[in-house]
């Protein structure tokens, strides 16, 4: 009888303990730095008060407490009488004996004091009346809790049963779930994360309606630990039914299906339901995406799926600046229309000024004995264009064109091109694209003055499984590309290939501790390095590529002591990201990599490295990024800064 009693008893504490405790509202932002609003001053009219929380050592036992209590949390409200005083602390005792149980605290008690009364009974709460009311227009009652918490209870055994009171079998509820390490604290707390979790992974194996039917813990006094029994109805295994896209008034939804990945009679999942949300939410026109399960599986047992859908403005405008200690300073701005007839277009504007030095630098010195004229302002106007799903299909048109002046620290180029090619998503992650890419201009390096002009046919593949653009915690991107170019007029025909990839690994469920790596290659081959455009040619070094190095001149070594560039690249990072709260974090990392003259790196030549530590704020939009880099082996032919500093929005790579 005595069990069964502790079975009702503690199901109350539980649900009082997490789930019917009022809101915090006894937070005060002066209240951390130690004070918090005074009291009312004595009347005839009321009995103001003060009151005094004793023996809780757990400080964020006592915010709950404090945050339960209707004597804490009505301080600055007084109490007409003694009789309201007393109701008040009456209606607490229970609710602080359940915020104690909630904490694990199962044999803990609370008794109150009013004055010099101690409440128990009728004729203490007589006293404890009187002794209040002489305190009337004289001074505040003084009002004392006194919490024994006593011995701390711990979970000693998890069981979960099927509606008809059969364990489900070990290969269904995985360890894990079940398991408890020693000295787990018997709390509302970790009962409700370990039932959530219970849930989750019910509903992982495609039962959509998973629900625990009771919750039956029983406490063992004699050995102060809990036993817990969740009596779980797993519900009908679904797939997902019709697909159906509500929301949409600008934008054709048939837009918004193609990036639907999913189809109906694939296995359900809420995973299969985060993707649609995720991959739906790439398309620009679209502000917010919600994505809504049905409340019963249709005859076939399939689960309806509402993608309800928010549109944005069609236009934006934006501004950004960037500095770098070595690069330089440079602004962009752009604009851009998010449908622009009805089927989710893009056009988007951008334009780009940088601003490389004074021209009397190191390198401006040596670009002007090799004739390289500069007054180091640099820039590029582009124009991008994007139809998605084209006929309704999961192919997009892409066409993109430019001009520009590039200057660098070693060159000069002046060009125009552009792209068309057709991308092909075969999922969110992965997607394809081909299509021609022609450009001519004319670079001016230390090996000469190059006119060109490339005709080329472009293919590429991307592949990005990582869970945020700008702050990847987990997953890895891929991206390479092969360009076969036919030279126009005297220029020689070439072929560019280029791969990176980095990948993210997180050593907590938080994502607090993250270790990225990233690899980079690149090779030009069917000319000599003289013939090759300066700016199609591979550099390394800068923010982006080995922190340290000033941009684009870490590689072979030309007349003047300019860097000219290789027709290979490899380079690499290693990045340690730790978050020391949920704002700030730093990253020790480490870059390596070099330019190579051949068409496939020569490790006779030496690798540049580079160390340094980043610091992070974390926003809601990504990552600030500070980084300040070292070179640890310059070419002592250059002369590059002893230290870099680069700040950006995002992490980098």
């Amino acid at each position: 009888m005595a069990r069964a009693r502790f079975v009702r008893v503690l199901g109350l504490g539980l649900a009082l303990g997490m789930g019917a405790a009022e809101p915090a509202r006894a937070f005060d932002l002066f209240g951390l730095f130690g004070s918090e609003e005074p009291p009312p001053a004595p009347s005839p009219a009321a009995l103001p008060y003060a009151v005094r929380f004793q023996g809780v050592e757990d400080e964020d036992l006592l915010r709950t407490l404090q945050d339960t209590s209707s004597l804490y949390r009505l301080r600055n409200d007084a109490p007409p009488d003694g009789e309201g005083l007393l109701r008040r602390a009456e209606a607490d005792a229970p609710r602080l004996v359940d915020a104690l149980w909630g904490f694990g605290y199962y044999a803990g008690t609370v008794s109150f004091r009013i004055e010099d009364v101690v409440l128990g009974g009728d004729a203490a709460a007589r006293h404890a009346v009187r002794a209040a009311e002489a305190a009337r227009n004289r001074s505040l009652v003084a009002v004392r809790v006194s919490v024994d918490q006593g011995p701390l209870y711990h979970l000693r055994h998890i069981a979960v049963l099927d509606p008809a009171g059969v364990p489900f079998p070990a290969e269904a509820v995985p360890a894990r779930l079940t398991r408890l390490d020693d000295e787990v604290p018997a709390r509302s707390a970790t009962v409700l994360a370990r039932e959530a979790a219970l849930v989750d992974h019910v509903r992982r194996q495609g039962h959509p309606f998973a629900k625990v039917l009771r919750r039956e813990p029983v406490v063992d006094h004699a050995a102060r630990t809990m036993d817990v029994t969740f009596v779980v109805d797993p519900g009908p295994k679904a797939v997902l039914g019709p697909i159906t896209v509500r929301g949409t008034q600008a934008v054709d939804p048939a837009v918004v299906r193609s990036f639907i990945y999913a189809e109906p009679g694939d296995p359900y999942s809420p995973q299969a339901l985060s993707d649609i949300r995720r991959s739906v939410s790439r398309i620009e026109a679209l502000g917010g995406v919600r994505v809504r399960e049905g409340t019963a599986l249709d005859p076939d047992g399939g689960l309806p799926v509402f993608v309800d859908v928010t549109e944005r403005a069609p236009h934006i405008v934006g501004v950004s600046a960037r500095y770098s200690t070595v690069d330089g300073p440079g602004v962009r701005a752009y604009w851009a229309d998010r449908n622009l007839f009805g089927g989710g277009e893009t056009l988007r504007i951008d334009a780009d000024l940088s601003y490389l030095g004074l021209g009397t630098d190191y390198y401006a010195r040596r670009r002007k004995l090799a004739g390289i004229e500069t007054n180091g302002l640099g820039g590029r106007l582009a124009a991008t264009f994007v139809k998605p799903a084209l006929f309704g299909t999961r192919n997009d048109l892409i066409a993109s064109a430019f001009i520009g002046r590039e200057v660098q620290q070693s060159y000069l180029s002046d060009a125009t091109g552009g792209t068309v090619a057709i991308r092909h998503r075969f999922a969110d992650a992965f997607s394809a694209q081909v299509g021609l890419d022609g450009r001519v201009g004319s670079d001016r390096d230390a090996l000469g003055r190059v006119d060109y002009g490339l005709l080329g046919l472009n293919a590429g593949v991307t592949y990005d499984s990582t869970d945020s653009l700008l702050d990847p915690t987990r997953g890895f991107r891929v991206t390479a590309s092969l360009t076969p170019y036919a030279g126009l007029g005297n220029s020689p025909d070439l072929l560019i290939a280029k791969a990176q990839g980095s990948t993210y690994y997180a050593f907590d469920e938080d994502g607090r501790y993250i270790l990225a790596a990233r690899l980079g290659f690149g090779s030009i081959s069917g000319a000599s390095l003289a013939d090759i455009p300066a700016s199609l040619r591979f550099f390394a070094g800068g923010g982006g590529s080995i922190r340290g190095y000033s941009y684009r001149t870490v590689g072979p070594i030309g007349p003047y002591q300019l860097p000219i560039g290789g027709r290979s690249l490899l380079e690499g990072s290693i990045e340690g990201r730790i978050k020391i709260t949920d704002t700030i974090g730093i990253v020790p990392f480490v870059d390596a990599g070099t330019a190579f003259a051949g068409t496939l790196p020569d490790f006779d030549e030496r690798i540049r490295v580079a160390a340094g530590l980043g610091l992070r704020y974390y926003t809601g939009i990504g990552p600030i990024r500070v980084d300040l880099a070292v070179p640890l082996n310059p070419d002592k032919q250059l002369k590059q800064p002893p230290v870099a500093l680069y700040i950006s929005l995002g992490q980098a790579f």
